[in-house]
This record gives C-alpha cells, structure tokens and sequence, in this order.
C-alpha cells in the first residue's frame, strides 16, 4: 500500500480520497445506534491510549535536560546545540538584567492574594499598560467555530495619537495623560477586564516613575499644540554603548519637533490628537518596549542592527540597516 500511494498523482490520490470518504459516510449513515456507541468508544479509547505516551523517555522525542553550560557566558543548553550558539564562543556580551523595581518584583515573586492573581493574569496586567496595538495587513474570518487566529501578510505594531478625538475613551497610550491618577485606574480596569486596580495602581506609579518613554511623553506633553509632534528616532546611537545589545534609555531619544519638519521613515511621530494610526516596524529599537511594559520596565532600547565597514583608506562607517537589508 505505501509503495501505491508514492507512485499515485495528484489526481489519483484525489479520487482516492474522494471515495474514502464517500465510503466512511454511508457506513456511518447505516449505523444503528448501538454500533454508532460502540465505534465512538472505540475511538475515544484509542485516543485515550495515544495521550498516555512517556513523552519525557520517549527516544525519539527527548532530548535530555540542559545540563552543558556555556565556558563563556555559563548558560545552560542541550547536548545537541552547537555549542557557540549562545554567544558565539564569548565573542557578544550582554549585561544581566536588572530586578525589576518594587511593585513589579514583590508581585512577580510573592505567594499572596494580589501576587498570585497578577501572575495568573500577567498577560492581562501587560495589556493594561501597553502603548501600542497589534496590528495586521488582514484579519481572515471564517464561518462557523474557528479556534484558531489567522492573519495574512505583515504583523505590526500601531499607535496612535497621544489624546484621543472628541467622544472618544483614552486606551493604550492615551490613558498615560489622563490628567488624575485615580481616572487612570478606572480607565484600565473599565478597558481590561478581571483587573484588580490595587495591583494596577501599583504597576501605574512604578512606570511612572522609571519608565524612560513614560517620562518623556509626560515631559513633551506640557509643551505640545497641534503645531507640534513627539519623534521616537529609530537610529538613535545609544551613548557609550554598543549597537548590538538592549540599552538603558535615555530621555533625550524622545524629541519634540515642528509638524513640518523631516524626519527618517523608521521614525516614530505622534501628533497630539489625530485619527490616523501609525506602524512601528520590528527593526525599530522601541518596537519591544512600547509593546512590552512590564518586561522592558525601564524602556530599554530593542536589538538593533548596524553594518560596518572599512573603506581603502581604512576609515570606518556605520551605516543602520533593517533586518531585511541584513538577511538580504
């Protein structure tokens, strides 16, 4: 049968099937009820059977534990990884990362009441806080039950302006600028539901206060008129660090510039109240951090990519490139 079923064509396995399952429906509409009972017993006894596998000790699946550490940078990986897979044998250094400040980290280590509900709901507690959206070229729906969520063509970040239009409710970074704390609160808890606002007035004053986007929109936000626009500059040099890596923030990489004025197509431009919704590429250095509050607390820079090069008189220029340019 399987060296059939290699040689057939196209067309043959069509028919094949096409009359398969033809046959499965006219045995099944012939069923009386208690060979119907029995065939679904059957069925549900060999699923049964199939989800009791040892997946752990199953040899064509297990891999082992990660028990090999790094010489370099002492992370642990699989006896089948390269071994300078991690941080090409020494040659990138990161920094650790920094504990998250208190409220963040007594929520995500505590065993309490608010501490376990925010680690259950963490997903939730992130979205409250979020500055940007998701987005897509297009939404597929189809009829019916659909469990899963399709897009087609390109996944992106959007955000909008920094207050919303006229009779419309704050969300995203708009809540930001509520001008009372306590409206914040409610404003989250109203657009996420299963919130708690003790946890999320917690969170709200810790990203007040360290969050480096926070700060600078709050700053740009006392001198902004419709005449002006806030610029998140895509290649914005981190100072004294190096391009490869997640940089802490600088509050001078948020600029206030003239609605007139150029900018790079990467940039990020908010005007102060406007309909229109703009996309953050995914080479953007900001694109994790307006997304991804809780995980990037301080606003530190996304990974970036630089190409560098020597030209005959041995003079060095870096040029920012995006990760299709770099794949390319």
């Amino acid at each position: 049968m399987a060296i059939a079923r290699a040689s057939e064509t196209v067309e043959e396995r069509c028919r094949r099937q096409a009359a398969n399952a033809q046959r499965t429906a006219t045995a099944r509409a012939s069923e009386n009820t208690e060979e119907r009972c029995r065939r679904q017993a059957a069925d549900a006894q060999r699923i049964s059977n199939s989800s009791n596998i040892c997946y752990e000790s199953d040899p064509l699946i297990a891999i082992g534990r990660m028990t090999l550490e790094c010489n370099f940078c002492q992370v642990l990986r699989w006896k089948g990884e390269s071994p300078g897979m991690c941080c090409s044998n020494g040659k990138i250094r990161l920094h650790s990362l920094q504990a998250p400040p208190e409220h963040l980290y007594t929520l995500l280590t505590a065993d309490y009441s608010d501490a376990v509900h925010f680690q259950d709901n963490v997903r939730k507690y992130n979205a409250c806080f979020q500055m940007t959206s998701f987005g897509s070229t297009k939404e597929i729906r189809e009829a019916g039950f659909m469990p899963t969520f399709k897009v087609q063509g390109q996944v992106y970040h959007r955000i909008g302006s920094l207050q919303p239009l006229r009779n419309e409710e704050p969300k995203f970074l708009q809540i930001y600028f509520v001008g009372d704390k306590d409206k914040q609160i409610e404003q989250r808890c109203r657009n996420i539901s299963n919130t708690r606002p003790s946890i999320v007035s917690q969170i709200q004053d810790m990203l007040h206060q360290h969050n480096s986007y926070v700060k600078s929109f709050k700053y740009a936000m006392e001198k902004m008129s419709p005449e002006l626009k806030v610029v998140i500059y895509a290649d914005k040099t981190p100072s004294g660090q190096h391009e490869r890596r997640y940089n802490a923030p600088e509050t001078s990489e948020v600029a206030i510039i003239l609605a007139g004025d150029k900018q790079g197509s990467g940039d990020i431009s908010l005007e102060l109240r406007s309909n229109r919704m703009k996309k953050i590429a995914e080479t953007h250095r900001a694109y994790d951090a307006l997304q991804y509050p809780l995980l990037f607390w301080q606003g530190e820079d996304g990974y970036n990519f630089e190409l560098r090069q020597t030209n005959p008189t041995g003079e060095i220029t870096t040029k920012k490139i995006s990760a299709m340019d770099f794949y390319a």
